[in-house]
C-alpha cells in the first residue's frame, strides 16, 4: 500500500512540474561578438510564462525543482529589471548600445 501511495504522489508531483515549467534547448552563442558562436549554453526549464513575477524560480521563497536553487530575486522592487533586462542578449540597452 505503501508503494502505491508513493508512486500516485510522484506522479502527481511530477505532472505539476511539467505543466508549469517550458524547456528551453541549448544552443550556441557568439559571446565576443566576431561572427564565430564560440560558447555553449545548457538549456534549461523555466516557469511557464504568464504575468506573475511571484510563481517565477528566481523569486525569493521559491525553489527550482530541477536545480534545487532557492529564488534570489524580490519580486517587489527592480531586481527583475536589473537582473533580467539589462543581463546581455536580447535587452534593450543592449541593442541600442549597438544599434541593432
Amino acid at each position: 500500500m505503501k508503494i502505491i501511495i508513493s508512486i500516485v504522489l510522484a506522479i502527481i508531483v511530477f505532472s505539476g512540474i511539467a505543466f508549469g515549467a517550458n524547456y528551453t534547448k541549448g544552443s550556441w552563442r557568439d559571446t565576443d561578438r566576431d561572427g564565430v558562436k564560440d560558447t555553449y549554453v545548457d538549456g534549461y526549464y523555466k516557469t511557464a510564462p504568464n504575468n506573475s513575477k511571484l510563481d517565477n524560480y528566481s523569486t525569493k521563497g521559491n525553489v527550482n525543482p530541477f536545480t534545487g536553487k532557492e529564488g534570489t530575486v524580490n519580486p517587489n522592487n527592480n531586481d527583475y529589471n536589473n537582473s533580467y533586462n539589462n543581463s546581455g542578449y536580447g535587452s534593450k540597452s543592449l541593442r541600442n548600445k549597438n544599434n541593432w
